[in-house]
């Protein structure tokens, strides 16, 4: 069986193919921007939820503890 030898690479072959790794690495991190947006806006859009649902909840407590108050005369 024949073994093949190993190929020289030079300097320049070396850089052309590390060019080649890169190639459209900006793309990719365009799309990888675009889809962290996406997700972004699904969080703003859940913490509004949350502290929209939080925020009716302290009214009704407030509201709750001052009949409260009410009745046993507390201020």
């Amino acid at each position: 069986m024949k073994k093949n030898k190993p190929k020289k690479v030079t300097i320049d072959g070396l850089a052309l193919m590390v060019g080649k790794g890169f190639a459209g690495v900006d793309r990719n991190f365009k799309v990888i921007d675009k889809n962290f947006k996406a997700v972004n806006k699904r969080f703003d859009r859940i913490e509004n939820i949350l502290l929209e649902k939080h925020s009716e909840e302290i009214k009704s407590l407030k509201d709750r503890v001052k009949v409260l108050e009410e009745a046993l005369a507390v201020e």
